[in-house]
């Protein structure tokens, strides 16, 4: 069996003399894993599309229960991404965060296209990593069924708390007193961190980043983002540490 998709590369491992295992997220087919035999001989056809981030069109072939990479063509490499350390650490970890999300052989439209656009917004430099990070995680675990409730505080109501926090646990939006009585864990918020996140909830994929925060604010978001995603996925990941380990985010 044949099949001819659009795909993201997400993670590229060297197997043998010559070969890499690549965990691929397609259009047709969801989260796969392919091996693309021979790519890192020279002047191998596939290298540039077997290689991290690049988004091509490929045609792949399944054959005994395993995908393997026949043809491909690079779309986008997101060459801005290599400029820094701060951008390829930032961009492995969302690269773990899709691969934790999506799932084995089940088309995953919406998450592609919100990889497609982080990574782009990324690789252009136009706004900062830590305002890309922040809306990349909120806007994933939207996107993955873990839409936090932001319309009021979950416990009295009130659409616009004085002293607003969000709920780390699945609440979303709660006063700040409300939040204290059940011992909620939570990050505090502010007026503009909060419609930052009504923003991101809604947003059009296309104007996802389309935003600006003061230092404060951003912080407050970003706190949000990392800790929400930590909370709901309860783990840790690797990427997100070594991502900091150079300072990044701070």
């Amino acid at each position: 069996m044949y099949v001819t998709t659009r795909a993201l590369v997400l993670r590229a491992a060297d197997y043998k003399e010559s070969s890499r295992m690549l965990t691929l997220l397609t259009e047709s087919d969801g989260k796969i894993s392919a091996a693309a035999k021979g790519v890192r001989r020279k002047n191998s056809k596939l290298a540039a599309a077997a290689q991290l981030y690049a988004f091509s069109e490929v045609t792949l072939s399944h054959s005994a229960g395993r995908w393997y990479l026949n043809e491909a063509n690079a779309i986008e490499l997101f060459p801005g991404i290599g400029m820094s350390i701060e951008n390829l650490a930032l961009a492995a970890y969302f690269s773990e965060l899709l691969e934790t999300i999506c799932r084995e052989d089940i088309p995953e439209p919406e998450l592609l296209r919100l990889g497609l656009n982080t990574f782009f917004a990324l690789s252009e430099g136009k706004k900062s990593p830590s305002l890309i990070k922040a809306a990349f995680e909120l806007r994933l675990m939207c996107q993955a069924g873990y839409a936090p409730p932001l319309d009021g505080c979950a416990a009295c109501g009130n659409p616009d708390p004085a002293e607003p926090v969000f709920a780390l646990e699945g609440d979303g939006l709660m006063c700040r007193s409300c939040a204290a009585a059940v011992a909620a864990p939570r990050a505090r918020l502010c007026s503009a961190s909060l419609a930052a996140l009504r923003y991101i909830e809604s947003a059009d994929d296309r104007r996802l980043f389309s935003f600006s925060l003061s230092d404060d604010a951003l912080s407050r978001l970003s706190e949000v983002g990392e800790k929400y995603v930590h909370y709901q996925l309860e783990r840790d990941f690797k990427t997100l540490d070594y991502y900091k380990k150079f300072g990044a985010g701070q």
